[in-house]
């Protein structure tokens, strides 16, 4: 196996990583943003109010993205078969 091998695997794995939990990390940093612009309008600081909402929210993005995220998963583990079957 070469070093370029090696490096294209890491970068397949890394964009494959990035595409998977990007919409829960996303989503869970816009509500975050938006609550804590709240809190600081309103100058209430309760912590339930910034953790509940974030949790609710990277829930619901995770079971309407769960379809395409085990699509992608299968389609890099199937691709990593390939590669060691090839090799």
């Amino acid at each position: 196996m070469t070093p370029e091998t090696v490096i294209e695997i890491g970068q397949y794995a890394m964009r494959t990583t990035v595409f998977v939990a990007g919409p829960m990390l996303v989503a869970g940093m816009i509500v975050g943003l938006a609550i804590s612009i709240f809190q600081a309008a309103t100058q209430i600081n309760e912590m339930t109010m910034t953790f509940v909402p974030k949790i609710l929210t990277v829930f619901l993005v995770l079971l309407l993205t769960l379809p395409w995220t085990i699509n992608q998963m299968v389609t890099f583990t199937e691709s990593m078969f390939n590669r060691i079957a090839n090799m």
